[in-house]
This record gives C-alpha cells, structure tokens and sequence, in this order.
C-alpha cells in the first residue's frame, strides 16, 4: 500500500494545514508517516528527501519510490486519496 509523508515544522504558517490533512487521512484508513523538521529526527529524513520547502507531501509506493509530492503547498483531500489509490 501506498504511503504518505508530511514534513513540517512548527513555525511554518502552512503547515497546520498539513497536519489537519493528515488527521483526514488517517479516518480515510490511509497511511500517513510525519516528520518534524524542527527534530534532528524530522530534519534526517527531510534531507534525505531533499526537502527545500515546506510542508511538504510525498506519496511513495511499498519499495519507497515517490510516486507524487507537493512542495510548499497543501494538495485536497481528494487530491492526495486519488494519488495514493491511483
């Protein structure tokens, strides 16, 4: 199954729109991993990940190949249940 990444941070005017689509996610059954980048934990995977902008989402299939991302934005609901079913 597909997977959803969220990167934010907690000063990032943004991105408390990405945690509430990630709460929307999560009742829609979808797999939803989050990523502090403010936490030497959160700001690792985002470097690994290149990420530049924030929030950032990611949808990766089971081999964690990105199948979308948006950067810098928060995509729709459906946007992302359409990505991750696709």
């Amino acid at each position: 199954m597909n997977t959803v990444k969220i990167f934010y941070k907690d000063d990032c005017p943004m991105c408390p729109m990405a945690k509430r689509l990630k709460d929307n996610l999560i009742e829609k059954k979808i797999k939803v991993s989050e990523y502090n980048v403010g936490t030497a934990d959160g700001l690792a995977e985002a470097t690994f990940y290149g990420i530049k902008a924030l929030p950032t989402i990611i949808i990766e299939d089971e081999k964690e190949n990105e199948l979308m991302g948006w950067r810098g934005i928060v995509p729709t609901l459906d946007e992302v249940v359409n990505a991750v079913k696709g």
